[in-house]
């Protein structure tokens, strides 16, 4: 795989100029979402959670909710029992098509994130922190999208994730990031990996 040197640079700014293509872009898709939300139900349009980022720092990422506002906090959907009663009818299909996601480029703008790597854990995801201490997983900007998410998503046990969480950190490169782009678009499509409530 050829890896262009000094590729953090590069990679921040193509971050910045994607990430503010897509808002100048989508504003009317936002704008469209966050009426619907409103319309379905009570709470706020946008869903703030506490994430970890790279260090181990906190942050909030940004999602458009898709929960009802008495669902359980700081709980990854595919462990909640019964998630179904929990999901707006919008959330619903938000979710299916991972467009509940799309805030995140606002914590792209601000450094918190890339549009590339690990996918940032839970705050309270002891586990899968530890984990990716291991393979330097947690030394690099969390993403949108990553290799994980490509490979089997939510249905992954925490070794395999954090393994290959590990295996992009070491691996970071434009063609790399590249792969994972386009083949994020096809996952997306399939809904492959997505798992919805404890099993």
């Amino acid at each position: 795989m050829v890896c262009i040197i000094g590729y953090d640079n590069l990679k921040r700014f193509l971050d910045i100029i994607l990430s503010s293509m897509a808002v100048l872009v989508l504003w009317p898709l936002f704008l469209a979402i966050a009426i619907l939300i409103k319309i379905d139900s009570n709470g706020p349009v946008l869903f703030r959670q506490k994430r970890i980022c790279k260090h181990k720092k906190e942050f909030y990422i940004l999602k458009f909710r898709t929960m009802k506002i008495d669902t359980p906090k700081d709980m990854p959907t595919h462990m909640v029992q019964n998630p179904e009663m929990y999901i707006t009818r919008v959330g619903r299909i938000l979710r299916k098509s991972s467009l509940d996601e799309i805030p995140q480029i606002f914590n792209i703008l601000k450094g918190e994130m890339s549009i590339v790597g690990p996918r940032p854990a839970l705050w309270n995801q002891y586990d899968l922190i530890e984990e990716r201490d291991k393979y330097g997983a947690n030394n690099i900007d969390p993403g949108l999208t990553g290799w994980a998410q490509i490979n089997g998503r939510d249905e992954l046990p925490i070794d395999v994730k954090a393994k290959l969480d590990g295996e992009y950190a070491n691996k970071m490169c434009f063609i790399f990031d590249a792969e994972i782009f386009f083949k994020t678009i096809f996952s997306i499509l399939l809904r492959d990996g997505v798992k919805e409530g404890a099993r």
